[in-house]
């Protein structure tokens, strides 16, 4: 975008308005300032805007723009004047101005802090929630530049534009005059407005998956005509899945097909030389030649209207510095003509639904249909994934292999997935996290109602793949593990523990609390069961040993008693191959069959199988099950009958009625379609896991029963305190003050006086400290404090360190206090150096400290744990996300390992932590009140049996950055 030459311009061309937005249908737009270059693009987007939305516009007929409106149009100043054009394919599609007025309603410049604000949508375009995504876009803007309201004058018959004005949860005045309706609307942002904007994002990205997923047509795009290659695979997997929609391969050495009555094929697929000559609608392209090639590929499809992109070609980010200009390029493109994009370097989707019956994708084979939503962004980690879940007998709905996730990523799978009916359980394998702020959000949301369970890799490494473009974050990965942990997903180490944890999620209920029963066969096996359970958090009950000569029916017995047992939540079945007393072997599926039966009994509890050496057992439980939905219930004589849908695996209280082995046959068609169709149709069974280990069946519950417990602590989730004594007005101009007066854009650390008046603002109060250059010195700061003292140094490499004898305590008198200071001065060096300072001594209790930080990626984080070396070597903090409730204050001190120091460990009396909560909630206000405070460091936090004294404290102040999470919706820049 060039720079605006108009001289009348105050400003530069303010590049960081531009966006990438996903419209309600699911296609994209690109948000940007109009300049002084748009002049013959707003005349040509003019013209093809109805007389009827012209009339809306200007209140009367106004067939043209004159050279004189076309000017005022194009030239601002991006401050008293800014417009906002969205474009498709480099067009204006729709526009949105402001002009800031005075209380007269006549033109002004600041401090006038209201503006009237005007729209107008291209008719084609209208119904795509166009005008309320500029409206966001506009108000962002506003505020930035110190608006604070907005007027708009509507003709009562655009009924359209006052629903957009009226439905974006803004405080609003209403007045109707002289014929024309008069909102007016404070652009604060508010909780409904802000979930307004958040429901749209979510149906718009989830949208814009889901016509990826779910195309009518698909162009494959470098099928060569000889078999083998990525393109003719992945025709050939489209074809064996049964694709339910029109399919064609495309490949610039075809003939035309139907040029004199034939023309080419591939295995009875219509090929084509180009996109552009097909003669019906294509949604989906899957783009397979060479990267240089993919330009004129993208540019074909975005001419032809195809609505989505799977881009299999490398070559990209993974390559070099070039391969990521060439990424960056590839994606601006595509957005360009309003296409979203998989990959580049993908692996490609798969979606099972019987209504599509999707493999676009280089699996040789389809995955059965289930209920698991699977999401990686590495090609060999997805062919694994779908090999393991394979094996276990477990379907999925849908599988994105995204690679490079250029566009498209974990995100929109997210939303895409929290509103599908066919997901009950999602999974992810992520080596990066583009967006950890807006991953956080969405994941909580999507846990409350679906379990979703990840596997990070690289996080160990410190190296982000070569193809990921991603935000840097300063977080250690264990606090973005807790953080993530926090918002309900299940964090798990491996691909493995993802597929256990899985397959126990998507066939079976969550379990009420931590108590196990264990019975086997095995009494060896049930011991390592016990322990395994200790070692992972559960409470195992007394294991029962079956004995080796125990036959299915026991089992099916033993399990009966121990789910109809009030202190059990869960059973753990172990089993090991037998001899019968008539020299009969062991026959899984009988056992599989008894373990159903007695699991059936009582489906409100979680059952999970440890099989060893006991050959078919996993497939015999699996057999018969499947992780589809119930079949359609068949109409009676007098109608359909009203069957009640059944609900998620995670909201499941009891199990679908179980079936033999016999009720399920084989499916034997061999047509692709036949078998899909069969396998959808088999009703949902009650799927019993089966683990090899039962370290592994042990890890898979302990998920399920942290995940459950997460779940109802999530529907409570507390509230954010206010506290009268908060000066929040005061607070934001001091730190005006503070910044404006240092002129540091890479901000300020306060000095002690100013931190310490700053956190005061907010009830939190800093015990003074004087400072000691000298002994007299030292002598007269303990007189004015008051004795007993303390005499610490403040030198950076001593700061915080008692245990290097940095610090004297309970000084009564002035000797005592002469005598420590030269002591100090003694073994450490010159005053001057150690800086030391003296302090009132505070009631004993237990050291914490308290910290806050604004991580770019991340957001705000809330950090707690015990002060000194054990803790820091250990790790021993625990993270909330900013903004904290009262619950979430609550937990966040009793999860660290040494909390029971807090709470009376061996005998101590237990100290204030009331007090250390509300001291938690208050530091989260400050940090959530006030975006500017980056930083803040309270070190130690010394909490008695009653009260506590924060002795030391330091605050850091930058800028604000210019859009936040409560900004507009746009997509990730490139």
């Amino acid at each position: 975008m060039q720079t605006p030459s108009d001289q009348q311009d105050r400003h530069d061309y303010p590049s960081h308005w531009e966006a990438d937005v996903v419209l309600r249908d699911g296609g994209t737009a690109r948000i940007r300032p109009i300049t002084a270059e748009d002049a013959d693009r707003l005349v040509s987007f003019y013209e093809q805007v109805s007389d009827e939305s012209k009339y809306y516009r200007f209140f009367a007929p106004y067939p043209r723009l004159s050279a004189k409106d076309v000017h005022r149009f194009t030239h601002h100043d991006q401050v008293d004047r800014v417009g906002l054009a969205a474009t498709v394919g480099g067009e204006f599609i729709a526009t949105v101005r402001y002009d800031r007025i005075d209380e007269r309603g006549m033109a002004a410049s600041a401090p006038a802090d209201e503006a009237e604000v005007a729209f107008l949508v291209q008719d084609a375009h209208q119904g795509r929630g166009v005008a309320s995504t500029l409206l966001e876009h506009i108000a962002a803007v506003a505020r930035e530049r110190g608006i604070r309201r907005f007027a708009a004058e509507v003709l009562p018959a655009n009924s359209k534009m006052i629903k957009v004005f009226t439905d974006a949860g803004y405080q609003q005045k209403r007045s109707f005059e002289d014929g024309v309706v008069r909102l007016e609307f404070d652009l604060e942002p508010t909780d409904r407005s802000l979930a307004v904007q958040r429901a749209r994002e979510q149906r718009a990205e989830g949208r814009s998956v889901q016509r990826l997923l779910t195309p009518g047509s698909v162009a494959v795009i470098g099928v060569g005509r000889a078999p083998g290659g990525v393109g003719r695979s992945v025709l050939s997997n489209l074809r064996e899945s049964g694709f339910t929609g029109r399919l064609y391969a495309v490949n610039s050495a075809y003939e035309e097909y139907g040029q004199e009555g034939k023309g080419a094929d591939i295995d009875g697929v219509p090929a084509h030389r180009s996109v552009t000559a097909i003669g019906e609608p294509v949604d989906l392209a899957v783009i397979a030649v060479p990267a240089d090639r993919v330009p004129q590929a993208v540019a074909e499809c975005g001419e032809r209207g195809v609505r989505g992109l799977v881009v299999l070609s490398a070559g990209y980010g993974e390559s070099g510095d070039e391969g990521r200009e060439r990424q960056r390029e590839l994606v601006r493109q595509a957005r360009s003509y309003g296409m979203r994009i998989i990959g580049p370097n993908a692996f490609g989707v798969i979606n099972t639904s019987p209504e599509t019956r999707l493999n676009a994708s280089l699996a040789p084979q389809s995955p059965a249909r289930g209920r698991i939503g699977l999401f990686t962004q590495s090609g060999a980690i997805g062919i694994a994934l779908l090999s393991g879940l394979h094996r276990r007998g477990a379907g999925l709905s849908t599988f994105v292999g995204s690679g490079n996730r250029a566009d498209v990523s974990g995100n929109d799978l997210l939303q895409y997935w929290f509103e599908d009916p066919d997901t009950d359980v999602t999974l992810m394998y992520l080596e990066t996290i583009g967006n950890p702020r807006k991953f956080t959000r969405l994941a909580r949301r999507s846990a409350t109602a679906k379990p979703l369970v990840v596997v990070q890799g690289a996080r160990h490494s410190g190296i982000t793949p070569t193809g990921h473009a991603v935000q840097a974050t300063r977080l250690p990965h264990a606090t973005v593990s807790a953080l993530l942990r926090q918002a309900g997903v299940i964090r798990v180490d491996t691909v493995t523990e993802m597929v256990d944890a899985g397959l126990l999620l998507a066939g079976q209920p969550l379990p009420s609390g931590p108590r196990v029963g264990i019975l086997g066969n095995s009494e060896s096996l049930g011991l390592l069961t016990y322990d395994a359970c200790v070692a992972d958090g559960l409470r195992p009950l007394r294991p029962r040993d079956l004995t080796t000569g125990a036959t299915p029916a026991d089992f099916r017995t033993a399990l009966a008693e121990a789910l109809s047992d009030g202190s059990c939540d869960a059973v753990i079945v172990n089993a090991i191959p037998w001899v019968g007393e008539d020299g009969a072997t062991t026959d899984p599926e009988t056992l599989a069959t008894e373990l159903r039966a007695a699991a059936a009994g009582c489906p409100a509890k979680p059952v999970a199988v440890v099989h060893v050496e006991l050959g078919g057992l996993a497939e015999a439980l699996a057999a018969a099950t499947s992780t589809g939905p119930d079949a359609p219930v068949p109409p009676t004589a007098t109608g359909p009958a009203a069957a009640p849908e059944p609900a998620p695996a995670a909201h499941r209280t009891t199990a679908p009625e179980p079936k033999t082995a016999t009720d399920a046959a084989p499916a034997t068609a061999t047509d692709p379609a036949a078998t899909a169709t069969d396998s959808a149709a088999a009703p949902e069974q009650y799927r019993i896991p089966a683990y090899p280990a039962a370290e592994r069946a042990v890890r898979a519950l302990s998920e399920a029963v942290k995940y459950a417990q997460w779940r109802r602590e999530a529907a409570e989730p507390g509230r954010v305190h206010e506290y009268d004594d908060i000066d929040e007005s005061g607070a934001a101009g001091r730190i005006e003050e503070l910044l404006a007066a240092d002129g540091d854009p890479r901000g300020l650390t306060l000095a002690p006086a100013d931190a310490h008046e700053l956190l005061g603002r907010y009830g939190i109060r800093v015990r003074r400290a004087l400072p000691a250059p000298d002994a007299d010195a030292a002598v007269h700061a303990a007189r004015t404090i008051g004795y007993p003292v303390a005499l610490k140094t403040t030198a950076p490499h001593l700061r915080h360190r008692a245990d290097l004898g940095g610090v004297r305590l309970d000084l009564a008198d002035e000797e005592q206090l002469r005598r420590a200071y030269q002591e100090l001065t003694d073994v450490f060096g010159k005053p001057a150096e150690l800086r030391p300072v003296v302090q009132g001594m505070v009631p004993r209790g237990v050291d914490t400290v308290v910290r806050a930080v604004i991580d770019p990626a991340a957001g705000a984080v809330l950090s707690f744990g015990l002060a000194g070396a054990a803790s820091e070597l250990l790790g021993d903090t625990a993270h909330r996300l900013v903004p904290v409730t009262d619950q979430e204050a609550g937990s966040l001190i009793r999860s660290i390992r040494t909390a029971p120091l807090l709470f009376g460990w061996r005998g101590s009396a237990p100290v204030d932590t009331p007090a250390l909560e509300e001291l938690l909630q208050r530091v989260s206000r400050l940090v959530d009140d006030h975006p500017e405070v980056v930083g803040v460091s309270l070190e130690p936090v010394v909490v008695a049996q009653r009260g506590l004294a924060v002795l030391d404290a330091s605050v850091r102040l930058a800028p604000p950055p210019v859009r936040d999470d409560l900004g507009p919706r746009t997509l990730p820049g490139y």
